[in-house]
């Protein structure tokens, strides 16, 4: 079965091995030089002025930003799950929130930011997305995070990341802090979210708050190669071979490159044989499709042709699907996910099979005769 929704995302056979090794106590120099070098290559990836790892899932981290960098009142964008789930945070430790919705398919604009943190002088924090997966859409982060410290430098920039980080380049000249999840481009299980944070952010943490994600206690911690609490030690494990696997393939601009060039063949091999792109901004880290047949090409992409693509939730429960471009995928594979698609349609009696989502596909990812 190829798994092909975004997140989680196969984990590389390398990857596997490395963590399938014996069991390693995470209070010993052999771990600690471990995780030194982890956080040396994560500097590298989020370009922050710190970076913190977390034995927690992705929205261990939000919680985490939320609780140590609002202090009074959070704005949030809603445009899916993850966005409407910052405000249930900031609401479920007593904190202000405000929350500018949208449909899912639609990126929130500067405008109405600007016009929230004018009109809200309270608000001291912004959380956003920058890809947000309940329907592949990409917000304007950068431009939304240039606006707003240039209105009040002191609102701290809380920016989602865990569909974009090792997906794009990303700018953080204006982003307090970046958040990625292991089990999306990093292309591991799930179970360690990674936090990158400027020198701002850490100023407002102070002395931090909560317990388990107090951010000081990890910062201090984690500046000597340790963790506050018991360290994913597996996790880094993996995440250590799986940064040197993307150093050794090239690096980080080669994957994002592959990741901008299968993302855009997928998208035009998509539409060539008449499906729609459901977000108005589409995200890089994933291709979403509304269709009136989206559970069933699910279905049969599944029973049929081994290709374990991802649904929607709530009110797009059986109207979207949803392709991963995440991490390093073999061509051929993506290759084949779009054909079983044209085959589904077929099937379905939309349209007569010809190879054409293969055709676009091929000719515009290894770009032939450009």
């Amino acid at each position: 079965m190829l798994l092909f929704t975004p997140g989680p995302t196969p984990v590389p056979q390398n990857v596997r091995n490395a963590m399938s090794d014996e069991t390693m106590h995470h209070r010993t120099p052999e771990f600690e030089a471990i995780f030194e070098k982890t956080r040396k290559y994560l500097f590298e990836l989020f370009k922050s002025d710190e970076v913190i790892m977390l034995s927690s899932s992705g929205t261990g981290a939000m919680e985490a930003a939320v609780v140590n960098l609002c202090h009074k009142t959070l704005l949030n964008v809603n445009s899916g799950k993850f966005g409407e789930r910052f405000g249930k945070i900031a609401e479920a430790h007593g904190l202000g929130n405000i929350e500018i919705k949208n449909e899912w398919d639609t990126p929130v604009s500067v405008e109405a930011v600007v016009e929230a943190i004018k009109n809200n002088p309270e608000i001291d924090a912004l959380a956003v997305q920058i890809s947000e997966s309940a329907g592949g859409l990409r917000h304007p982060v950068e431009a939304i995070a240039k606006a707003v410290k240039e209105i009040n430098p002191n609102i701290m920039i809380i920016a989602d990341g865990i569909t974009a980080v090792g997906v794009e380049k990303i700018d953080i000249t204006n982003i307090d802090c970046l958040i990625a999840g292991s089990q999306k481009a990093l292309m591991l299980p799930p179970g360690l979210a990674i936090l990158g944070l400027s020198s701002a952010a850490i100023e407002k943490i102070g002395k931090g708050k909560g317990y388990y994600f107090n951010l000081a206690t990890e910062i201090k911690s984690q500046r000597k190669n340790t963790t506050a609490w018991t360290a994913a030690t597996t996790l880094t494990i993996g995440l250590l071979e799986i940064l040197e696997t993307i150093e050794k393939n090239g690096g980080l601009e080669k994957l994002y490159e592959e990741t901008k060039s299968r993302a855009d063949a997928v998208k035009a091999s998509l539409e060539a044989i008449g499906l729609h792109i459901y977000p108005k901004t589409p995200a890089l880290s994933m291709t979403t499709i509304d269709d009136e047949n989206a559970s069933q090409i699910r279905k049969m992409l599944k029973n049929d042709f081994g290709v374990n693509v991802a649904g929607g939730q709530d009110h797009l429960e059986g109207k979207i699907f949803r392709i991963n471009q995440m991490g390093l995928i073999p061509p051929y594979e993506i290759a084949w996910v779009v054909n079983s698609i044209e085959l589904s349609l077929a099937k379905l009696g939309r349209r007569a099979y010809n190879g054409e989502a293969n055709r676009v596909f091929n000719e515009k990812y290894f770009r032939v005769g450009v």
